[in-house]
């Protein structure tokens, strides 16, 4: 266990351009501490002594702001950043290299029991406030980007970006242009909503006899969702194969 924390010290000095030593590192960050609290808590939860670990748990969280469970399975060289809001499920299982950032959630999805939470592989990063629910494995090598809610598994070397978790990388290519100034175009939730509003101005210009403004974007995107989503498909068809 004294091993992994020297790890976890040094996978921070490794990680974070602001820390200057290792016992800054050991005295001023309180993800480093929530891992030490950890890893004496799943020692206590794996000897059986479980509400003793819940209880020590709950201490780490009051004073880290970052929730562990005990029975969370953490590997080595763990970083977290900042770390407020964290929260980690009983069920998790992380691999070694992994960073993850403040407001991260490894969380379920309902009340299931058993395997419920995620896997994460090895050297995985996860970006600030992102969701990833469910048994499901992000594969080794990959990032996750700030707010992505991710509910599939995730293969190996991807970048998963947006409010669907959509891969937008597969080992260091391209194979989904997501941009935010797009995003009318990427959610297709969002391009239903907007055909929905198309069909109600047309209702309302015809019972007041006028006709929507003849440069309304409304009337435009929904042509082009089709079309992105008709390439989208195409991409991670070729990405595939």
């Amino acid at each position: 266990m004294f091993g992994q924390i020297i790890r976890d010290i040094r996978a921070a000095r490794e990680r974070d351009p602001a820390a200057r030593s290792n016992l800054e590192v050991l005295l001023c960050y309180s993800g480093l501490h929530a891992i030490i609290a950890h890893r004496i808590n799943h020692r206590l939860w794996n000897w059986g002594l479980k509400l003793l670990a819940r209880c020590s748990s709950h201490v780490a969280k009051f004073f880290t702001a970052i929730e562990i469970h005990p029975g969370a399975r953490i590997g080595t060289d763990f970083f977290i950043d900042h770390g407020a809001g964290i929260v980690i499920g009983e069920t998790a299982e992380i691999g070694d290299g992994c960073t993850l950032f403040h407001g991260v959630t490894l969380g379920g999805t309902g009340k299931e029991r058993g395997k419920r939470h995620p896997t994460l592989e090895d050297d995985v990063t996860v970006g600030a406030h992102a969701q990833i629910l469910g048994s499901i494995t992000i594969g080794k090598g990959s990032v996750v980007g700030a707010g992505a809610v991710v509910l599939d598994s995730v293969p190996e070397y991807c970048t998963v970006v947006g409010s669907k978790g959509s891969i937008i990388r597969r080992r260091g290519h391209r194979v989904y242009d997501f941009r935010h100034d797009r995003l009318r175009a990427v959610d297709p939730a969002i391009g239903l909503l907007m055909q929905r509003v198309r069909k109600l101005e047309q209702q309302l210009a015809t019972h007041t006899g006028e006709q929507p403004p003849a440069d309304d974007e409304l009337l435009r995107v929904v042509p082009e969702l089709e079309d992105r989503q008709d390439q989208d498909d195409e991409s991670e068809q070729d990405a595939n194969d």
